[in-house]
């Protein structure tokens, strides 16, 4: 390339030009360094950053953090609890903000900058500590963190501005609609804090419904859904209405939304929908006892897409709302807790069957789960080839634990017929072998 040449030139002077800002920084630091008030505002943030500290220390030693907002909701407490615990930076920022007022209205603007530097870097501090702190995940947390690090620093450098206007200066439209960077980092931002107050709500609200004794179960879980619905509802509209955007220009969303249900999301809203349909009839609710095909347990809670139920041995089965609607369902405590127990057993024909039958039912109407105002009946149903089969009912007040039941009775059946010398039929093989060797000539089965 020549040395004369256009492009020579313009890279001649874009070079002096870099170099010239690179030597006027330098001269307006060392300008700084040198001026008596750079020194003025580095021991107002020394001081200001040992009040904060004793004032830290005097707070921590005078709050109790185990009863502090005890009966708050839990996203309230945890944000009051986190505040305590960052009181210095909050009261340095504090500080630095007071400081810096003062100075503008006494000096010149350019005598507080390390003052207005130190107040912006403590704000970002304190809002990323308080934001991080009620986030679980960790990539959210270095995303929103990388965030306010870089807004804090863009603003100290004073290129916040243009940056923002660069930001939104790159648009994609749609229909009515403009889409820009900047909008979508609003948008984004406004809904999470949106979402995160809604969450709040509606806790609050579920501890309150949970308390009142005057609503079942399944209207509880029902209003609860409700509300979450409507503050999500009111949130999104809240926050996409904030940033300007036109709820009427998202018509191609929506019909978008519509076509993905129909060809892909139909088992979702199914479920949905059955859930809502199964809390507004009330044939299932949280603490039923249910047996859906081979599964059985109490129902433990009843989400928008699924019912928990707990097996009782460690295991839930998460069953979809549909089934619920679609398949058979056995409730054990759908109008009434009260549970017939069956127990089959078998006599030898030695035994008196009358004997028998008053046995059994005196050893059931014993058990201290067996309903006192229901007899025990105890029937002979079978003459078998090997014996008597009698069939024992009994009633108790609730199907819990029902196995257990059956196990307790049928033992203290095993030592009464000890007891009264009668013997349960079991099949008894003969085998005879002639010559003491092989082939077996008969295999005869006589019963006891």
């Amino acid at each position: 390339m020549p040395k004369n040449s256009p492009a020579s030139e313009i890279l001649s002077m874009d070079a002096n030009e870099i170099m010239e800002s690179v030597l006027t920084a330098l001269r307006s630091v060392g300008a700084e360094v040198a001026s008596p008030w750079f020194y003025l505002q580095f021991g107002l943030i020394l001081a200001a950053a040992g009040i904060a500290w004793a004032a830290d220390a005097a707070i921590r030693s005078r709050v109790d953090m185990s009863s502090l907002a005890m009966r708050w909701p839990l996203p309230l407490r945890h944000f009051v609890r986190v505040m305590v615990f960052s009181a210095s930076t909050a009261i340095f920022a504090i500080q630095m903000i007071v400081a810096r007022a003062i100075m503008l209205h006494t000096t010149w603007p350019s005598r507080s900058y390390l003052l207005e530097v130190s107040a912006k870097l403590a704000l970002a501090w304190l809002a990323i500590r308080l934001i991080t702190s009620v986030i679980r995940n960790a990539f959210i947390v270095r995303v929103v963190s990388l965030s306010a690090w870089t807004v804090a620093a863009l603003s100290i450098i004073g290129q916040f501005g243009p940056a923002v206007e660069i930001l939104d200066s790159y648009a994609v439209v749609i229909g009515d609609l403009r889409l820009t960077p900047l909008l979508l980092i609003k948008a984004c931002a406004l809904l999470i804090v949106a979402l995160w107050l809604t969450s709040i709500a509606s806790n609050f609200a579920e501890s309150r419904i949970n308390r009142s004794s005057d609503l079942t179960p399944s209207i509880q879980v029902l209003l609860v859904k409700m509300i979450r619905m409507g503050l999500m509802v009111v949130a999104i509209t809240i926050a996409l209405s904030a940033v300007g955007i036109n709820l009427s220009a998202l018509a191609v969303f929506t019909g978008a939304a519509g076509v993905g249900i129909g060809l892909g999301l139909q088992k979702i809203v199914a479920n949905f929908i059955s859930g809502l349909i199964l809390l507004v009839d009330k044939s299932v609710k949280p603490g039923d006892l249910v047996t859906i095909g081979d599964n059985s347990g109490r129902i433990s809670a009843m989400k928008t897409r699924y019912i928990s139920v707990a097996a009782g041995d460690g295991r839930e089965f998460l069953i979809p709302n549909e089934d619920l609607v679609t398949q058979k369902v056995v409730n054990w405590t759908y109008t009434d807790k009260n549970t017939l127990v069956k127990i089959p057993f078998g006599t030898n024909y030695d035994a008196d069957p009358r004997l028998v039958c008053k046995l059994a039912s005196d050893i059931a109407a014993a058990h201290p789960r067996a309903t006192k105002g229901k007899n025990p009946n105890c029937i002979l149903t079978e003459f078998a080839e090997a014996g008597m089969k009698f069939s024992l009912t009994f009633w108790i007040a609730d199907p819990d634990g029902m196995d257990g039941v059956k196990s307790d009775v049928m033992l203290a059946l095993w030592d009464a017929f000890k007891r009264e010398g009668i013997r349960v039929p079991y099949p008894v093989r003969e085998i005879r072998v002639r010559g003491g060797a092989l082939p077996v000539e008969t295999v005869v089965e006589v019963p006891s």
